[in-house]
């Protein structure tokens, strides 16, 4: 009468130990990543404070998802070269290099500032209505038109430089929860077309992914809530000092935004 516990009990332990095998082996990969963190200022960290005195204008932060990695994880190496204000240009010139054959995870977040993300926000944020959704058509175009093959460059010049590496593309969230609890600032008809721009850049950027056999880290479900005017509290900047620190992640939306999607992908 004992047989069909003892039955189940030897397969929960055998698959106790198959989880605690699996765990040990992902930690274990985790330890001996050789991790490079490419990208723009989503990547760097700009907006989290705490920035590496070494990183300069680029504004390298300590708590930033790629950091926070680094520090849980404790890599074989570790090479942090995103930077506020990169293009994909600034990518394939100046930090596709740190990347080599012995690469085995890379993470990236890329393209906004090639479809005109802070002239857009400033447009938004000083103009009207109609010239608002004028600048969002205008980024919407280029990067439906022009990112695509700009993307393509940087996913193959990381394909070529790193074959062995896992490559992780961060997207970007939503800025705004569309009816919130926001009182001052600009309206909805604005901060709609905002979020109607990030989900098309997401969407070029996660077919370029696919094509290019890589993982999209889509964060806008996690910034549920979380956005400007939203329900919970806020992990994004709204206009604030200093002024390129604007519209990007707190040091809580590196931590409980980017850094989940990032370690799951």
């Amino acid at each position: 009468m004992f047989r069909p516990s003892r039955a189940l009990s030897v397969s929960a332990i055998a698959a106790t130990l198959a989880m605690t095998t699996l765990f040990a082996a992902s930690e274990a990969n985790a330890a001996g990543a050789n991790y490079v963190a490419l990208g723009d200022s989503y990547s760097a960290g700009v907006g989290a404070g705490s920035y590496l005195s070494d990183s300069g204008s680029c504004k390298r932060s300590t708590n930033s998802y790629a950091y926070l990695w680094k520090n849980a994880h404790s890599p074989s190496s570790f090479k942090f070269v995103a930077c506020s204000g990169a293009k994909t240009g600034d990518v394939l010139n100046n930090q596709i290099s740190s990347l080599s054959s012995s690469t085995t995870l890379v993470s990236i977040s890329i393209g906004g500032n090639d479809a005109g993300f802070a002239s857009t926000m400033q447009t938004c944020v000083l103009g009207s209505d109609s010239d608002c959704l004028n600048a969002v058509s205008n980024a919407e175009s280029y990067a439906r038109d022009t990112l695509p093959g700009q993307l393509d460059q940087v996913y193959s010049a990381i394909h070529a430089k790193a074959p062995n590496a896992h490559v992780v593309v961060l997207g970007y969230p939503h800025l705004y929860k569309i009816g919130g609890s926001c009182i001052f600032g600009i309206g909805d008809t604005k901060r709609s077309a905002i979020n109607g721009a990030a989900d098309t850049l997401d969407e070029v950027i996660a077919k370029r992914v696919a094509n290019a056999g890589f993982t999209f880290g889509d964060v806008r479900g996690i910034f549920s809530e979380h956005e400007i005017c939203g329900s919970l509290t806020t992990w994004l900047n709204s206009t604030t000092f200093p002024i390129d620190e604007s519209y990007h992640p707190k040091a809580s939306g590196q931590a409980g935004g980017y850094l989940p999607v990032f370690s799951a992908s």
